[in-house]
């Protein structure tokens, strides 16, 4: 059979057969949720299981990328970047973002609303210090999202970041540190045949103690 072409794409699907998910599967709570779901994406040796499309606004357009998540529990999910890049000026704009875990080859999403705010300087040095020194050095070389003209800059800049700190640590940058995402809503997204997918959404209860499970029409 020959390969399909870009004209094609229309014509390209496929079954979700995998599993389906019920309500009684379910946590109550859906942070229990996502860590099991997360711990069956690593058993299954996905790549980069922690990987996240992260889409923010500054109030007139949007924009997405993939960040790593770092950490996460009951208080929300944290990610790291340049605090003068365009994810966190935007969020310093407007600090309602989403996120969502694509993993396809189990055929299961996991989307998720919230509103994005900075952890502590103390959080983010931990989690700096715990960087492979590259990183570190990494985090210091980009001013991420700003116009450069050349690779060449980047690397001179890598080079003088080496001469700067070959005998000693590296510090945190003041410009550098994470985001954590309170969630106010998660989906979780499994697939099913004929595009019937099981879908069930946590929403916040009004004392914003609680979680209300809904199943969503695919």
């Amino acid at each position: 059979m020959d390969r399909p072409t870009p004209a094609d794409v229309a014509q390209l699907r496929r079954e979700y057969r995998q599993a389906g998910l019920r309500r009684e599967d379910l946590d109550p709570e859906p942070i229990a949720q996502f860590r099991r779901w997360l711990a069956e994406a690593l058993v299954a040796d996905l790549p980069e299981p922690n990987a996240m499309v992260l889409a923010t606004s500054d109030g007139s357009r949007c924009s997405s990328r993939t960040v790593l998540l770092k950490a996460f529990d009951e208080r929300g999910f944290v990610f790291f970047t340049n605090y003068g890049s365009r994810k966190a000026r935007d969020i310093a704009a407007r600090d309602q973002v989403s996120l969502l875990f694509p993993w396809y080859a189990i055929e299961r999403q996991v989307g998720i609303l919230g509103r994005a705010e900075r952890i502590s300087a103390t959080e983010s040095l931990a989690y700096f210090a715990s960087r492979p020194r590259g990183s570190r050095l990494g985090a210091w070389v980009s001013d991420q999202s700003s116009v450069i003209d050349s690779r060449r800059l980047l690397e001179m800049q890598w080079q003088a970041m080496q001469r700067r700190f070959a005998s000693g640590e590296i510090p945190l940058p003041s410009f550098w540190g994470g985001f954590r995402v309170r969630p106010l809503e998660i989906e979780f997204w499994q697939g099913r045949e004929n595009r019937l997918h099981d879908r069930f959404r946590y929403l916040r209860g009004n004392e914003q103690q609680t979680w209300r499970i809904e199943r969503l029409a695919p």
